[in-house]
């Protein structure tokens, strides 16, 4: 027989619904937060250079054994200048709205104003290898950390080291990357530093923009140019690459010395047998796993951009024969 239904027992099974409701609102909002897993873009200058494919493959291998702890999306442009194409990866990573932003920019002062969107878009941003431009950075009111070596130091490692080789007085030439990275004109800052600390006289300073091909064609013009030149000082491995080359090209092998900068595996066997005296290992894997580390320590700490540090300096060390 069903029994009449009773206004009062309606009353306390609606009550007791909300209330059931109220207690498991609050624990699946946690569940939710708790789940949610940080949404990390690391964006690298060329990924034909192979130290930004190491770099690319450290911070790989460090979600992998950390799955639980970050997702990562990793991208690139195709050459070391290509500028606009690195500022559209970042305005898709802002659409995409990643939880944080790590970045090797390819210019140092035209990155500027699309890393303030991606912050006022609350997103977490960190400069690793080539450092911001500070002026630029203070006129956008604008607190970016660097996680990144002290380039002038690594590369006064590398031409004290070229100096020990040469005599008082030599000629020298310097292979510079793209003259707009702050990390090209650190290194070009010691390398001037050593040579002159040495006694020797730099008689050319060009761009190779990074690249092999265009390392190997102005380290041509500087050759024929300057035919006293004892040594070529490449701002990197790459240009290294192309400067051996034009080394040889012009029936110099042995009589020039060259230097690079980023220790990348292509550049080993040429160290092994004399055609490069010697490189700095700025540790690629490393630099972006260091950032990526700065930016989740952000984010589980609720930090605002502007409270962030600003230098977290890496290691950087001579690597010869």
């Amino acid at each position: 027989m069903n029994r009449p239904f009773h206004p009062a027992r309606r009353r306390v099974i609606v009550a007791s619904a909300v209330l059931a409701a109220a207690s498991i609102l609050p624990m699946s909002t946690a569940f939710a937060q708790a789940a949610h897993k940080p949404k990390v873009a690391l964006v690298m200058k060329s990924l034909a250079n192979e130290f930004f494919l190491t770099m690319e493959n450290g911070a790989k291998d460090y979600q992998k054994q950390n799955p639980a702890k970050f997702d990562l999306i990793t991208n690139g442009i195709k050459n070391e200048t290509d500028t606009a194409a690195q500022i559209q990866i970042v305005e898709q990573m802002i659409v995409s709205k990643v939880d944080a932003l790590v970045i090797a920019p390819a210019d140092s002062k035209a990155l500027v104003p699309v890393l303030k969107k991606a912050v006022d878009a609350g997103i977490i941003v960190v400069n690793i290898d080539n450092k911001l431009d500070p002026d630029v950075l203070k006129s956008k009111d604008l607190n970016i950390p660097f996680v990144g070596p002290d380039n002038a130091k690594g590369a006064q490692k590398v031409g004290d080291y070229l100096a020990k080789h040469l005599k008082s007085g030599d000629d020298v030439a310097i292979i510079e990357g793209v003259s707009t990275t702050t990390n090209a004109q650190q290194r070009t800052a010691g390398f001037k530093q050593a040579m002159a600390t040495g006694g020797m006289k730099v008689v050319s300073l060009q761009s190779g923009e990074w690249e092999i091909d265009k390392g190997n064609a102005v380290a041509g013009q500087i050759l024929n140019a300057n035919p006293d030149v004892k040594a070529l000082l490449c701002g990197n491995d790459n240009m290294a690459i192309g400067a051996v080359s034009a080394v040889r090209a012009a029936g110099k092998a042995g009589k020039v010395q060259v230097v690079g900068y980023d220790d990348i595996s292509a550049i080993k066997p040429m160290l092994a047998d004399g055609r490069v005296l010697a490189t700095a290992d700025q540790y690629a894997a490393k630099q972006a796993v260091f950032g990526i580390d700065v930016a989740l320590k952000a984010l589980s700490e609720h930090k605002k951009q502007s409270e962030l540090s600003g230098v977290v300096e890496t290691p950087v060390d001579l690597v010869t024969k």
